[in-house]
């Protein structure tokens, strides 16, 4: 390690500056630039969900926060430190509120964010957060960070690992993907165009088939608010601790019993979480009290195709109303049917299970050897080894 050394950050990049900060609901269009947020930032990749755009015309105007391929992406409030590298594939993009590092030719963008995403990361980023009421983390903290730097082409076959990782990780996710659309058109066959096994047999009245019965939508299944989790009561454990978009941490005590179902209670309506164990739902979702001996994954799927956003309540902050959506009538399929469609969903949720143990595996190994090979404890010095595409596209 003698040839690693101390270095600012500011001294080995181009650039480093701050995303746009300032409103932004005015801005945004169905289509154009993306405009990446802090959502949009998880550790390595970026999060396509709930992606916004912005026309060419603002873009120009925010010269100063425009992203380019390699650039590292890096949060600087909610879970500052956070850091994904640019892709090329994203094309002409633009951000808010993120850290934006453009390394210079002695550091690879991969080894940055990789250095960011490790908990040596995360501690020296959380010990120089500003600001009273919202700490943050700020661009002349960053520049003036001191990392500890291996030579080049080190940090390339380092960051080459990693990514090989990371892109395991993203083909099993593509895979996922497949599978949940799969599922989901086997639900829009039998329950939107009612094309369910046996249709051509059953009449229908008034649209309704045979069997089929009306009920309220908080007869068919009943939704209740999360619960009130302070991060200062969070203890490791294995119980997932559901936010209104993915899984938030991992705690040691659970409030619900598996199967658990979630959707955004506010500010990420339309996002439905299905999680096949116990969990603690949080305050920002509604969870699915009680199934009323429905099938939960007809009910994980009723509640996708729904549109919850049009079910908003919020002014300022986008909030579901569940007495709305409770009022709602809807046709219900007998049992015989619900079972049938739980024989072929479950095949294809067993496949996405494997795949995302799969994924879970993959991650620790990762980050096991990440806290390893930034610190120069696990020498790859003498490695012959193959960048993966996502370092040679």
């Amino acid at each position: 390690m003698s040839d690693w050394k101390e270095v600012r950050l500011k001294d080995v990049c181009e650039k480093i500056t701050v995303g746009h900060v300032g409103s932004m609901a005015d801005q945004y269009q169905p289509l154009g630039i993306p405009f990446l947020r802090s959502l949009n930032i998880n550790p390595y990749k970026i999060n396509f969900n709930d992606l916004k755009y912005i026309d060419e015309k603002f873009n120009s105007k925010l010269k100063k926060s425009i992203l380019k391929p390699n650039d590292v992406a890096i949060v600087r409030t909610g879970y500052p430190g956070t850091a994904c590298v640019i892709p090329k594939s994203l094309g002409i993009a633009n951000c808010s509120d993120l850290v934006i590092v453009r390394p210079g030719k002695e550091l690879n963008s991969y080894f940055l964010a990789a250095i960011f995403n490790s908990t040596f990361g995360k501690n020296l980023v959380s010990g120089n957060l500003v600001g009273a009421a919202q700490q943050h983390f700020n661009i002349t903290v960053a520049k003036e960070l001191k990392l500890k730097l291996p030579p080049k082409k080190l940090q390339d076959k380092i960051a080459a690992i990693l990514s090989a990782y990371d892109d395991l990780i993203e083909n099993n996710n593509r895979r996922i993907a497949i599978l949940e659309k799969m599922a989901e058109e086997i639900y829009r066959e039998w329950f939107v165009r009612l094309r369910f096994p046996g249709h051509e047999q059953v009449k229908f009245n008034k649209g309704i088939p045979d069997g089929w019965e009306r009920k309220r939508f908080d007869k068919f299944c009943l939704l209740q608010r999360g619960y009130d989790l302070p991060d200062a009561q969070v203890k490791a454990g294995k119980y997932p601790v559901i936010a209104s978009t993915s899984i938030k941490t991992y705690h040691n005590e659970f409030k619900v019993n598996p199967p658990v179902i979630t959707t955004g209670r506010s500010g990420s309506l339309g996002t439905v979480i299905f999680i096949n164990s116990r969990a603690w739902p949080l305050n920002t979702t509604l969870f699915v009290k009680n199934f009323y001996s429905n099938s939960p994954n007809l009910i994980y799927y009723t509640l996708k195709f729904l549109k919850l956003e049009n079910f908003n309540s919020g002014a300022g902050v986008p909030t579901l109303n569940r007495n709305h959506l409770g009022g709602l009538y809807m046709s219900v399929p007998p049992r015989n049917i619900q079972k049938q469609f739980d024989s072929k969903i479950s095949i294809i949720f067993k496949q996405k299970e494997i795949l995302t143990e799969s994924n879970n595996v993959l991650t620790q190994s990762r980050d096991r050897l990440l806290t390893r090979l930034i610190s120069g404890k696990l020498s790859v010095e003498d490695l012959d080894i193959q960048f993966p595409p996502s370092m040679t596209e």
